[in-house]
């Protein structure tokens, strides 16, 4: 029987950040007993969120899907499968809906979970902006699920087409937003259409891919002279490029821009901004903003002393400018970082830890094509860089969040495991 008194800390949220967080605290307070993790997430599994992209091109190995069940029972946490709906910060307690099954069964009822710290970490969710026909007729890639619907309704286009060898037609697919998401999205989408066609669909190749963005440039977040180079990539994949076309209406096969445009799309991704969910705006009085964000301060806490936020769901101040800390996985791997020291030495009756925000850049990879980037550091100021060598840095930051997971040594075996893997697995996911 557990003792009553251990601190209980409630992570909501199994994303980069609340994932790392709760490995983390498992480790240094879960082992000894000193407190109580519980990590609650609508999935039973986890993939870090900017390889979405690959798991809807069907790309993406299938080891790099992590079960919470049994990371929590090696890092001495607890996992609870089930989607936060309401707080009660008086009671000091959440509630977690109930989980039903595709039949619509119910396998877990409504509950109730106490907490004397809880940490928000639920990431974000595409903003649609209310522009109609959006949430009816676009498909989004802000889940693990969300991601697999978009990649079973990709073969299953990919299939008709090769059924139907003698449509000129080809498959449609139009990208709304030309982030980071949208361009690697595209990459990837065509690096697929050229494997389909060595395994023997070879209409596959007759695809039309399309990114449609409301600003003149892609990619705001790296400098001008990268942004040029990865549009003149894209155009060399034959990617059709739409700038400074703002989005005013989605059909169920189209397109409508605000020039009048009209692009026949049969399927739309949706990727032009974020927010957090909207369940958050009227959350027991905790502050948001005008995107839905928990307003934190520079120790990561809302207005509510036993609550933190971190992540793309956390208005964080950035130090030295006028705007919030960027949405990037830097910063929830930072954050999760500098939430677990404030939250020991919590414990242990000392001070929270100011969190600084770090940017070292922004790196794009277009699959097999390029990587492009910029590092940035105190030293050398913002450099550019592709190739080979930006390739490298950005697998490290994916290295980075699994050792902060799995360790080093775990990490090694699974970074060589994939390695014999892919020598025997398909390139491809058609299933």
């Amino acid at each position: 029987m557990k003792n009553n008194t251990v601190h209980k800390i409630v992570i909501v949220g199994g994303g980069a950040s609340g994932l790392e967080l709760a490995t983390h605290l498992g480790r240094k307070l879960g082992k000894s007993g000193k407190a109580e993790i519980t990590l609650i997430d609508a999935s039973s599994t986890h993939i870090w969120k900017p390889l979405l992209h690959e798991v809807a091109a069907g790309t993406l190995d299938a080891a790099e899907e992590i079960e919470y069940l049994a990371q929590a029972h090696r890092n001495h946490f607890r996992f609870c499968l089930g989607r936060m709906e309401g707080l009660n910060r008086q009671a000091k307690e959440i509630v977690v809906s109930s989980t039903v099954n595709d039949a619509g069964e119910e396998l877990i009822p409504r509950r109730t979970f106490t907490y004397d710290t809880l940490v928000m970490a639920i990431g974000s969710v595409s903003n649609t902006f209310h522009i109609k026909g959006v949430d009816e007729h676009c498909l989004f890639l802000d889940t693990t699920s969300q991601a697999f619907k978009f990649q079973k309704q990709l073969v299953e286009s990919y299939i008709k087409n090769h059924a139907h060898k003698n449509s000129d037609k080809p498959l449609s697919i139009a990208i709304v937003g030309a982030g980071a998401t949208g361009v690697e999205l595209s990459a990837e989408l065509h690096e697929v259409t050229k494997l389909l066609a060595v395994y023997g669909l070879e209409e596959s190749s007759n695809v039309k891919l399309t990114i449609i963005e409301a600003a003149d440039r892609l990619l705001p977040a790296l400098p001008t002279n990268l942004a040029i180079a990865t549009a003149q990539q894209l155009i060399k994949l034959d990617i059709d490029l739409k700038l400074g076309r703002r989005v005013v209406e989605v059909s169920d096969d189209a397109i409508l821009t605000h020039d009048g445009e009209i692009i026949e799309a049969q399927m739309k991704v949706w990727a032009a901004g974020i927010k957090a969910p909207d369940w958050l705006k009227n959350l027991d009085g905790l502050n948001t903003n005008n995107i839905n964000q928990l307003i934190v301060d520079s120790s990561l806490k809302t207005n509510d002393d036993a609550i933190f936020a971190m992540g793309d769901c956390a208005a964080c101040p950035w130090q030295g400018h006028d705007e919030n800390v960027p949405p990037r996985a830097q910063a929830a791997h930072q954050q999760a970082t500098t939430l677990a020291k404030s939250l020991i030495n919590r414990l242990n009756g000392g001070k929270l830890v100011e969190y600084t925000y770090q940017d070292y850049g922004s790196l794009v990879s277009l699959g097999n094509y390029t990587t492009v980037g910029n590092l940035m550091g105190n030293l050398m100021g913002s450099v550019s860089i592709g190739g080979f060598i930006a390739k490298i840095v950005y697998l490290s930051l994916y290295k980075m969040h699994q050792i902060a997971i799995h360790g080093y040594f775990r990490t090694a075996m699974l970074t060589l495991s994939n390695l014999f893997r892919r020598t025997a697995h398909a390139k491809i996911k058609m299933h």
